[in-house]
């Protein structure tokens, strides 16, 4: 058996999230209290009670779905779950699955994404953003869309996420024009998410030069134990290479279909998501449809039980 593990990002988080896990362990309570110091507010409280939109607002979000995979991955490994030969993470998830690895402190992690957060909302204040999921279409289709949509704004591809299955991100007025033009030219849905920036889009390009220079006093350890494959689908050794990766994935687009089949093709036999939701597990089951490539989501006891089974 070679097992990946992958982490999900924005757009996973929901009010309630982990509260069936939290009854497992006391690992779970115990990885929020550790993320709640370093904030300065109480993270598991706003994952439990909300407001929707304030654990939908970019700057919270990240801490909570980083926290939540890393409590997910602790209680994993203290179960007794086997150590995966490999790891990605979409998006976000890239910052958990470097923790997780052991490349990355999980402190300086939540801390740095919250600075990661508060810079994509500062480059595009809330309202003036937006990202959409486009299916059913090909992606020649969804550019063309993208191009009718733009008139002077941003509207781009931004997630590759699976085999119709696209997102795209720019200026909230052009990504409603695309959310149109992709519906008449046969999209099987279109749909506005719960995210308020347009992430990696070329609208985060102003916010990438301050991340490079936060992640310059970013310790992280080179030769991480895990490998883990960032944006350019490839894994990287130094710790010149993952600063230069998170700062690219800022504003360019994420790549998973083709980070799951670089996965697979490197040897996964089981691909388990760890974290809240089981978003990536949908994807995973599109982009390969191998009956033999095992898939689990690590989103609740029975599948936490079922998991460790495999």
């Amino acid at each position: 058996m070679s097992l990946a593990f992958v982490f999900p990002g924005q757009g996973s988080q929901s009010v309630g999230m982990m509260s069936a896990l939290a009854k497992v362990s006391p690992v779970i309570a115990a990885t929020f209290a550790e993320a709640s110091a370093v904030l300065g507010y109480d993270l598991w409280q706003l994952c439990q009670e909300g407001p929707p939109e304030l654990l939908n607002s970019t700057e919270r979000t990240q801490p909570a779905m980083l926290t939540a995979g890393v409590a997910t991955y602790r209680l994993w490994r203290e179960r007794g779950g086997a150590q995966p030969e490999m790891m990605a993470g979409h998006s976000l998830g890239e910052f958990t699955a470097l923790v997780a690895s052991g490349a990355l402190s999980f402190q300086d992690a939540v801390d740095l994404v919250r600075y990661r957060g508060e810079l994509m909302q500062a480059a595009v204040p809330p309202g003036q953003g937006a990202m959409a999921a486009i299916l059913g279409l090909e992606d020649i289709d969804i550019d063309e869309a993208c191009r009718e949509a733009s008139q002077g704004e941003v509207v781009e591809a931004v997630n590759f996420n699976a085999p119709g299955q696209v997102v795209i991100a720019g200026d909230a007025a052009a990504v409603a024009r695309a959310i149109e033009i992709a519906t008449a030219k046969g999209a099987r849905r279109a749909l506005a998410l719960p995210i308020s920036v347009p992430a990696h889009s070329s609208l985060m390009q102003p916010a990438s030069e301050q991340l490079r220079l936060r992640l310059e006093n970013t310790a992280f350890a080179p030769n991480p134990a895990i490998a883990v494959y960032g944006v350019d689908i490839r894994t990287h050794a130094t710790a010149e290479g993952i600063r230069v990766g998170l700062v690219k994935q800022l504003y360019t687009p994420v790549y998973w279909a083709a980070t799951v089949r670089t996965m697979v093709a490197a040897g996964a036999t089981h691909i388990v998501e760890c974290g809240p939701g089981k978003v990536l597990t949908g994807l995973n089951r599109r982009v390969d449809k191998n009956r033999d490539l095992k898939m689990a989501a690590l989103q609740d006891p029975q599948n936490f039980d079922d998991g460790l089974a495999t």
